[in-house]
């Protein structure tokens, strides 16, 4: 694996982002919009994944970036379960539904893998670095 010298580098990362580029897009319209709680809860999740990933980066620490990880892995996993609701409530069609949770396996899977190559590095982080 090259080495990634900022979190916009990072697959997972990119993947977040076209998630929360996508749930700003469908909480924006229609009934979705005006469900203002499930709107926000759904957006906030979308946001956490994007920027637990960035976050845990920035530690330079590679089990904090691990736990940062797995934090982002479960918010893509509530917003999935939120989908739900939204699908359930007619917020989105079966379409939309399926194209948003498209991307968040991809976001789960990537940041899955890079949880597991961190376990399996022996780097430690910048912080570390010398000692």
């Amino acid at each position: 694996m090259a080495t990634i010298k900022r979190f916009e580098e990072i697959e997972a990362w990119q993947q977040a982002r076209e998630l929360t580029r996508l749930v700003y897009e469908h909480t924006r319209r229609g009934e979705f919009a005006k469900d203002y709680s499930l709107r926000d809860q759904v957006r906030r999740a979308s946001v956490s994944s994007m920027g637990n990933i960035a976050e845990g980066f920035e530690r330079d620490g590679t089990k904090e970036f691990i736990s940062f990880l797995s934090i982002a892995k479960g918010s893509t996993g509530e917003l999935e379960s939120h989908l739900y609701v939204a699908l359930d409530q007619e917020y989105i069609s079966e379409e939309e539904f399926e194209r948003i949770r498209v991307v968040s396996g991809s976001v789960k899977r990537l940041t899955g893998g890079l949880m597991q190559y961190l376990r399996q590095a022996e780097v430690k982080g910048l912080k570390y670095k010398g000692r």
